[in-house]
């Protein structure tokens, strides 16, 4: 299955479910940290958050495309 933008609320519900923990707000940018990861998370308050950004976040914190729909099924 593709990964399609959604709205930011699911964004964070997935990466809070993977383990990511909320640090900051910068602007509209929820920053959140990973055990591990040497870049933040960062997830725009869009009312969809474009595929690439989502992507992006996916590789800072090691998830797999499978992982990434699991949680969305879940969110």
């Amino acid at each position: 299955m593709k990964i399609k933008p959604t709205h930011y609320q699911v964004q964070v519900k997935i990466f809070e479910m993977a383990g990511c923990v909320y640090a900051r707000t910068k602007g509209d940018h929820l920053i959140y940290q990973y055990p591990g990861a040497i870049r933040p998370v960062v997830i725009p308050k869009y009312k969809e958050v474009p595929a690439f950004v989502i992507k992006n976040n996916m590789r800072v914190i090691g998830m797999s495309r499978v992982e990434y729909l699991q949680f969305l099924e879940r969110a």
